[in-house]
């Protein structure tokens, strides 16, 4: 494992893997520098990554994760590292528990609950899942940080989201909405470079790209995916809570579908849930996430379009 970058390169593009990383200064205990979605504000997602990367840190080799529940509490700063704490819950024949909480200048900024579990043995019960959706393949399909790139390449440049990873957005026509009333997008997604063999590497990398857009597909009646979009958002973005359940084995670079869809917004709140395919139709992780969504009364003309507006 690579060491975690710090302030020296943030704001530039490094590899998935180095951001993802954390360093132990204590037993259970690890630090981490966190890059920005919104200008000096920590990328939610990388902050989720992270606590994960460190409640792995604590069990047992060959034990995986199954689920994580987070909450967002404050905005994380990236002119100071995120510590994170790990509290062992319990350590069980098939179940371990952790609880993570990420800290700035002693207040928090998130908390993770995360639970792992042992490989089931000959008598593991049905499977069963649905069908993965069709759609055009990630090779058809519109390099969405390419477009960006075109559009504002002075944000582009500045956010490490768009070079660790690729994006394919999947035309709004061709995804459809299982019922009035519930938006739906598609994107292919993976890291932008190889990330070894470790399962909880992988893990942590889906965590992150969870977190890249599931949050405004609450906002696509009334606004254009951020890669795509070319002028200022009039809806403010801010995650309150996100959880990602993991059901089999997969690589996080290699290119996953995520299928998103937003059944409900109100109250000033969104909510989504999302699906990871792989190319071949398994479906390996489910994810959902709650965010604030408000119109904002008004923004500089000048404004430029720093990227993801859910970051915090």
């Amino acid at each position: 494992m690579t060491s975690p970058v710090g302030p020296a390169v943030l704001g530039t593009a490094s590899a998935l893997a180095d951001w993802l990383d954390v360093q132990e200064v204590d037993p259970d205990r690890y630090t981490a520098w966190c890059h920005g979605g919104a200008p000096l504000r920590a990328m939610g997602g990388l902050v989720a990554a992270q606590a994960l990367t460190a409640a792995g840190r604590s069990v047992d080799a060959g034990r995986v994760v199954h689920s994580l529940h987070g909450y967002f509490l404050r905005s994380g700063d990236t002119r100071r590292p995120v510590e994170y704490a790990v509290e062992r819950l319990r350590d069980g024949r098939s179940y371990d528990a952790r609880r993570v909480v990420a800290s700035q200048g002693g207040e928090p900024v998130f908390t993770l609950a995360a639970s792992f579990k042992a490989p089931e043995g000959p008598d593991a019960g049905p499977e069963r899942q649905p069908a993965m959706p069709e759609v055009a393949p990630p090779e058809e399909l519109v390099d969405a940080w390419q477009v960006w790139s075109e559009i504002h390449p002075s944000s582009y440049e500045t956010s490490p989201y768009a070079h660790v990873t690729q994006l394919r957005v999947v035309p709004v026509e061709e995804t459809g909405a299982d019922r009035a009333g519930e938006i739906r997008q598609c994107v292919w997604i993976r890291s932008a470079h190889p990330l070894g063999d470790d399962p909880m590497l992988h893990a942590s990398a889906l965590t992150y790209c969870s977190d890249i857009s599931l949050a405004q597909t609450a906002t696509l009646d009334h606004d254009v995916l951020y890669p795509l979009r070319q002028a200022p958002s009039r809806l403010a973005l801010a995650s309150i809570d996100h959880a990602v359940w993991f059901h089999r084995a997969f690589r996080a670079d290699e290119w996953l579908l995520f299928v998103q869809r937003s059944p409900s917004a109100g109250d000033g709140r969104g909510m989504n849930h999302g699906e990871f395919w792989t190319r071949d139709g398994v479906l390996v992780a489910s994810a959902a996430q709650e965010s604030v969504l408000r119109t904002v009364r008004s923004r500089p003309t000048n404004e430029a379009v720093s990227g993801p507006p859910n970051e915090r």
